[in-house]
């Protein structure tokens, strides 16, 4: 994964586990139903990596094709 979509992906789950809002200014924001690990987009897999932030458990994947961050809340 690129640096760049790293610092993307890092920016938003950090906002969405602090604040519980899941947009962003950058990129758009889909918030997923619980438990989803990955996301079909136009043909084409969005798998999500599991991220652990202030006591949550969040699943986040970019699409570099749309601009988008899905998430998917785990538990917390």
């Amino acid at each position: 994964m690129q640096s760049e979509e790293k610092t993307i992906l890092q920016r938003v789950v950090e906002n969405f586990a602090l604040t519980g809002n899941a947009s962003d200014e950058q990129v758009t924001v889909v918030n997923l139903p619980k438990g989803k690990s990955s996301i079909v987009e136009n043909d084409r897999s969005v798998m999500l990596k599991e991220y652990k932030f202030n006591e949550k458990l969040i699943w986040a994947g970019y699409s570099s094709r749309s601009n988008t961050v899905y998430l998917s809340v785990m538990s917390g």
